[in-house]
């Protein structure tokens, strides 16, 4: 291994993309990213680790909060999916000036829809955990936590998409250090908020919600720091502060497509969620731990996925078509690797892996059979992963958030339902149409990059 250019990779030595060989920029992108997911896969780890020893009602709470409050996820993925677009292409047209001006539009809008969401999840918090199917237990315990994790929504959608521009500008070391410093406060933070301190009882599941946003909070302040300190090739300067409603129109076209495709899965996954609901806490536990522990693997791969498409938008705008599809192929094969690897772990090692978060044997074994179902489709997200990756890249938004729409909506949740109550498979179908549908959403994505529209789409 070059260790120089590991060392180049997370300090954040500045190069130029569309000129590097392949390998090496796949690899000056990815470790910095894959890191960047770990510290993200390793919160929601060490999260769940410790809400779960306040019960099942807690882990049910954090549960459907967050089955909810990913519509701020998907916007803040839209808006960052716009941002790594828009920046790449002008980074690789050299018009840094330009990709300034994009980035300081990108906080307008996104800074504004966080507000209206903030305000409405606080409002409407315990109606909305009701409606997701909450137990009484649950939303008596869950509204204040529901509430603080909504207010603090804001930090998200700005943690998201200004990472998302570092991305694009091939600056993913700025990405990684935001994420590091707002996770790492909050793993810090969690057990001191939650259960205190000596003769200070703590916050409870609250103190998760407050040690969150906290973090988050600081990891915006160190990114708005780089942002506008003038010293690296993105950053935000007097004359870029001036709104400008052309860029702020390409923002939401682009937007539309990314927040369509999380908005869609993350649809899904509500409504996955729910379904879990009606069989009752332990199961709807069971389901949280495996998702939080397949988060830890899935986010690493999707880090090592957003090398595409960094290289395929700023390849493009240098006009090196070829080469952009190239370095899809390269990543692809990387990340099968990687996630063949995973899948051996989940396949040997599912019951030991729930059990460190829940001695409870019920819980313990519905989250051991989702960890090793779904992982029997490791291989195929792997591929899907990089593909999304290398459309949003160039700026086809449009065409993952179609794909999603027909298989995740159109398949995924009626095959989950028919299993788990129609034929009554209960948890462990909704596991297996989860399996068996992003394995072939990967198959859809892969014919549909073939046909090559995304190389001639205009940013």
């Amino acid at each position: 291994m070059n260790w120089q250019l590991v060392k180049d990779a997370i300090l954040g030595k500045e190069q130029d993309f569309t000129k590097l060989s392949l390998k090496t920029a796949i690899f000056l992108l990815a470790i910095p990213m894959i890191l960047e997911m770990i510290m993200e896969s390793l919160f929601a780890v060490v999260d769940i680790f410790f809400v779960a020893k306040l019960g099942k009602e807690a882990i049910a709470t954090v549960g459907l909060t967050e089955s909810v409050i990913v519509l701020t996820y998907a916007i803040g993925f839209g808006i960052s999916m716009a941002a790594t677009a828009l920046v790449s292409r002008r980074f690789g047209e050299k018009e840094y000036h330009e990709a300034g001006s994009a980035t300081f539009q990108l906080l307008l809008v996104g800074g504004f829809i966080s507000l209206i969401l903030g305000v409405l999840g606080w409002v409407f918090a315990s109606d909305l955990l009701k409606i997701m199917g909450a137990e009484d237990a649950v939303v008596h315990i869950g509204t204040s936590y529901a509430r603080i994790v909504f207010a603090g929504n804001t930090a998200i959608m700005l943690l998201f998409l200004i990472n998302g521009a570092f991305r694009g500008a091939g600056q993913a070391h700025h990405a990684m250090r935001s994420l590091w410093i707002s996770n790492g406060l909050n793993i810090i933070l969690d057990p001191l908020f939650i259960f205190g301190l000596g003769s200070w009882e703590g916050f409870g599941l609250e103190g998760a919600a407050m040690a969150t946003t906290f973090g988050r909070s600081m990891g915006v302040l160190y990114q708005f720091y780089h942002l506008f300190n003038g010293k690296h090739r993105l950053r935000i300067l007097r004359e870029n502060l001036k709104i400008n409603w052309e860029t702020i129109r390409k923002i939401i076209d682009l937007s539309l497509g990314g927040m369509g495709q999380f908005l869609i899965d993350s649809l899904s996954w509500v409504a996955l969620t729910r379904m879990n609901a009606e069989f009752g806490s332990t199961v709807l536990a069971g389901y949280t731990i495996a998702s939080r522990v397949l988060i830890f693997t899935i986010l690493p791969a999707w880090g090592l996925s957003g090398a595409a498409a960094t290289l395929v938008g700023q390849n493009l705008g240098a006009k090196k078509v070829r080469r952009a599809e190239q370095a899809v192929w390269l990543t692809t094969r990387y990340n099968v690797i990687f996630m063949a690897s995973v899948t051996v772990i989940y396949l040997l090692f599912s019951k030991q892996l729930a059990g460190i978060f829940t001695e409870t044997e019920e819980v313990m074994n519905i989250a051991a059979q989702g960890l090793w179902v779904i992982a029997l489709g490791y291989v195929f997200f792997a591929v899907g992963m990089v593909l999304t990756q290398a459309f949003n890249g160039a700026g086809d938004t449009k065409t993952p958030a179609w794909i999603n729409i027909a298989v995740l909506l159109g398949l995924e949740v009626p095959l989950a339902y028919l299993l788990a109550f129609t034929f009554e498979f209960s948890f462990l179908g909704i596991f297996i149409a989860i399996s068996f549908c992003h394995s072939f959403h990967a198959l859809v994505s892969l014919y549909f990059f073939k046909k090559g529209k995304w190389k001639k789409i205009q940013v």
